[in-house]
């Protein structure tokens, strides 16, 4: 199975039809519920519901996941029975797997409990008609896209030449991800006058995003968390707060984190640690959803 470890978790959703066509003389049975293997709809339902909590058994690469609503509606139709799926999960990974799922087998179900009485029987046009949540999230995207963002890397050592830059390169691999404009990457000191002029400069330039990685800790020349805090108009404390979250439950350092998120003019900064395993799960924390920001700073609401 795929590694779903650096996924956010949040509310998922999708739903689906399908279709068995049988005789009009079964159509009309069905109507009468005049049947030999008794409650057509009832059975189905039920096997739909276990089916859909089963999936990750059945099919290989799928990810067990809590199933927090779950419905099977029926229409006899004029050609037979569309049958409709519907569920949701909040979790790391969509459940489209399991609506389908669930849909095929009351599906085979209402061709079991009918072909004792129809020998044309089809089971037919089983799709998707959407899923919702995680990558499938375009309003947030949609921000991203086209966005101009500055890294600034904060350490004494990599200004130096003496430490390799780790993080910054992971951010920069992010950002581009998120079709966001890379437009500067600086690495500075430890220096609050310079950190603060380098900021500025870009606040002035018109960036949409700076993101600022080291610094952040509790050692004697973690500096940029109390720079950037001066300069800020707003803080903004859900962004940080969403960071340590994200962080803390793949390690108990995260805790000690002071990453900071606010707005300069209409900047957002981000503050996010030094290390690469720490930036990059920060971003992935807040990724798309942070640049719905520049939707509220333009004063057009949520």
């Amino acid at each position: 199975m795929i590694d779903i470890t650096e996924k956010r978790i949040s509310l998922r959703s999708a739903a689906a039809e399908g279709f068995v066509y049988c005789t009009p003389e079964t159509v009309k049975r069905i109507r009468e519920n005049n049947l030999p293997k008794g409650d057509l709809f009832g059975i189905a339902k039920a096997s739909g519901l276990l089916a859909s909590k089963k999936t990750s058994d059945l099919i290989p690469h799928c990810h067990p996941v809590n199933i927090d609503f779950f419905d099977l509606t029926f229409e006899v139709i004029e050609r037979g029975v569309k049958i409709n799926a519907v569920a949701k999960s909040i979790g790391k990974t969509g459940i489209e797997m399991e609506v389908l799922t669930g849909l095929s087998v009351a599906a085979l179900t209402i061709y079991d409990l009918l072909k004792p009485i129809d020998k044309q029987l089809e089971i037919s046009d089983i799709r998707l008609l959407e899923k919702k949540g995680g990558k499938s999230e375009t309003q947030f995207s949609k921000f991203a896209e086209g966005s101009k963002a500055a890294i600034l890397v904060c350490s004494d050592s990599t200004f130096a030449g003496k430490r390799e830059d780790g993080s910054g390169k992971t951010i920069e691999s992010i950002l581009k991800e998120s079709n966001v404009e890379i437009s500067d990457y600086s690495v500075v000191p430890d220096e609050p006058g310079t950190i603060r002029q380098k900021i500025l400069s870009w606040v002035e330039s018109g960036i949409d995003l700076i993101v600022t990685t080291g610094g952040t800790g509790l050692g004697p020349r973690d500096n940029t968390t109390d720079t950037v805090k001066e300069l800020l108009d707003q803080e903004i404390p859900g962004v940080a707060e969403a960071m340590r979250s994200f962080g803390q439950d793949r390690t108990p350092y995260a805790m000690l984190s002071r990453s900071l998120a606010g707005r300069i003019k209409k900047t957002l900064i981000v503050c996010v640690p030094g290390s690469s395993n720490g930036a990059r799960e920060s971003l992935k924390a807040i990724f798309p959803a942070i640049f719905h920001a520049k939707k509220m700073m333009r004063g057009e609401g949520h």
